[in-house]
């Protein structure tokens, strides 16, 4: 299975009054043109579709003409979609109905009580992954895993949801297909845009520790960074980082996407990368 991996696209994003709608479509056309080209039969989005949590409609409708656009060009093509910190769970999930027609699934929230929901297996051309989809985890999200002895912990609270989901995707891999595990949040290491990034500072705890994604992950697909890069030294714990410069502070970084192939047997998953 062939995979690409990008996040952090911003759209509506108004840049000191500039609409960027010319710069996002210019990407989408790219990203159009590679999914062609490279075969992709897995498109992940790490979270932050969106500029605000209340995007405009032009926004909205760069996305989902951007879906059945691909779905057209790739018609075995299937898209993963989580929510990150800029972006409304309630918005994107009311949009889960329409999207699922093009075989793209939408996961905006986690529910302690449902952590199923955030395990999508996909069958396409022949070929099976299974994906924790963990969108971005407000305190709220996780208070009822938090509780410790000495008070709550957000990254306590972190760490049960992504066991939960591992456990839950574990059951479900009995084929021993790709597992591949996303995330919205800041890993411990990585290295921040102070301009466009939003510190998430929950319960005085600003990262979280690369432990929380397991050691059976083949890979690990991550949002929020800005900048493209690995975690704890990690070739497998990757940021996409932003297709397009957010700041000033962004117009040196490597603006790209990661493209992710796993080659299986019986026995082994060979990661390329």
């Amino acid at each position: 299975m062939k995979v690409l991996h990008t996040s952090d696209w911003h759209l509506g994003q108004q840049f000191y009054e500039h609409d960027r709608r010319v710069e996002h479509q210019a990407f989408f056309t790219w990203l159009l043109a590679t999914l062609v080209e490279q075969q992709i039969d897995l498109l992940l989005v790490a979270g932050d579709i969106y500029h605000t949590a209340t995007p405009s409609a032009s926004a909205e409708n760069q996305l989902y003409q951007f879906i059945k656009d691909a779905k057209k060009a790739c018609p075995l093509l299937h898209v993963v979609i989580i929510a990150g910190n800029h972006d409304s769970a309630n918005r994107i999930l009311a949009a889960q109905p329409l999207l699922a027609q093009f075989d793209t699934h939408v996961v905006g929230r986690f529910d302690v009580a449902t952590p199923d929901e955030t395990v999508i297996t996909i069958n396409t051309n022949g070929k099976r992954a299974v994906i924790v989809a963990m969108p971005f985890l407000r305190a709220s999200d996780v208070s009822l895993l938090s509780q410790t002895e000495s008070g709550p912990s957000y990254a306590q609270g972190v760490s049960k949801a992504y066991e939960l989901a591992l456990e839950q995707a574990l059951n479900e891999n009995e084929q021993n297909s790709p597992l591949i595990v996303m995330g919205h949040l800041h890993a411990k290491g990585g290295d921040i845009s102070s301009d466009s990034e939003r510190n998430l500072v929950i319960g005085g705890e600003e990262s979280i520790s690369a432990n929380v994604f397991g050691k059976q992950a083949n890979y690990v697909a991550l949002g929020h960074l800005h900048k493209a890069q690995q975690v704890a030294k990690s070739d497998i714990i990757r940021y996409s980082g932003t297709p397009i410069p957010m700041s000033f502070s962004e117009r040196n970084y490597t603006h790209q996407v990661n493209v992710v192939e796993f080659i299986t047997d019986e026995k082994n998953i060979l990661v390329q990368l």
